[in-house]
């Protein structure tokens, strides 16, 4: 397991390899099996992600409910996390109650952020609905990801693809875990996947401020730009006939996660060196993804440590 400490906005000078939307799209509706879909060593220093853009309030608004979601990170370790990230300096809006306004200044937790002072109710209002943000909220534009080879070369082990998760919570406690278990970064679809802030950071507990995500065009061209670095891919399905602890071992590894309805599309399945499962001797049929994940990570973790 990674032992790596943390480390903020490595800039590679690499392009996306995947990233251009004029590229064309393969993976098709193909119905998946039921696939399973499921926090770790610190690692103190480093936010993966390129600079993120500077927010600006007269950026087009399609909806206060989608501006609010994708231009605000809340809750304590989330914002904690975004402030110490190099990537995030000198920009955004640090909104605090004077509590912990109190305790950022104290801990010096700033890290050069201007802090705003505002009451409870003034700062549920400026928040969707039920955000638990523990007096703490970061107006800043989402993190928007690096490229692939940033995270798969050299290859070694563990990186987790995400096929069509868009349930923020979900989203966010994969990265949560996948960083728990040191997994060396999160692959996603650009157009189907949610941002990394509002309520999938707050899922991440500032997983996503700590984890690189490639966002790529097309799944099947990664997995086959995966292959050709030296990635051998295992996809999660439910009725495949090899169980996780058989499908895995020490080799550079690609966990494809599926969404809970359909599971791994065809094309993105057929691009996976082999299906597995979760055994699960308690006769329930599946597991939650973000849970699946974990248990998938674990496996791999002891895998390439064994």
């Amino acid at each position: 397991m990674s032992q790596n400490r943390e480390r903020n906005d490595r800039k590679s000078g690499k392009k996306p390899a995947f990233g251009g939307k004029s590229a064309a799209r393969s993976d098709g509706p193909g119905a998946g099996a039921k696939g399973p879909a499921a926090g770790g060593p610190d690692r103190g220093g480093w936010n993966p992600n390129p600079r993120a853009k500077a927010f600006s309030d007269s950026a087009p608004r399609p909806s206060r409910a989608k501006a609010d979601a994708d231009n605000f990170v809340w809750g304590r370790h989330p914002v904690i996390a975004a402030l110490a990230n190099p990537a995030r300096k000198g920009m955004g809006r640090l909104l605090a109650t004077a509590d912990r306004a109190a305790e950022l200044e104290r801990d010096k937790l700033a890290h050069g952020h201007r802090i705003e002072i505002i009451e409870v109710q003034a700062l549920d209002r400026m928040l969707p609905p039920g955000a638990v943000h523990q007096g703490l909220a970061f107006k800043v534009q989402p993190l928007e990801g690096v490229a692939l080879e940033d995270i798969a070369d050299p290859a070694s082990g563990v990186i987790v693809m995400l096929d069509q998760l868009t349930d923020p919570q979900n989203v966010g406690a994969v990265f949560r875990s996948a960083l728990a278990f040191g997994a060396k970064g999160i692959v996603v679809q650009d157009r189907h996947s949610p941002a990394l802030a509002g309520a999938l950071a707050k899922a991440s507990a500032g997983a996503t401020e700590r984890l690189p995500c490639a966002r790529v065009t097309n799944l099947s061209r990664a997995l086959e730009r995966l292959a050709d670095l030296g990635w051998r891919a295992v996809g999660l399905d439910g009725s495949a006939g090899l169980t996780l602890e058989q499908a895995l071992d020490a080799r550079p590894t690609v966990l494809v996660m599926g969404s809970e309805g359909d599971g791994i599309r065809r094309l993105v399945a057929e691009h996976c060196d082999t299906m597995a499962r979760i055994p699960m001797p308690g006769g329930f049929e599946s597991l939650n993804v973000s849970n699946a994940a974990a248990v998938a990570l674990y496996e791999a973790s002891r895998k390439q440590t064994s």
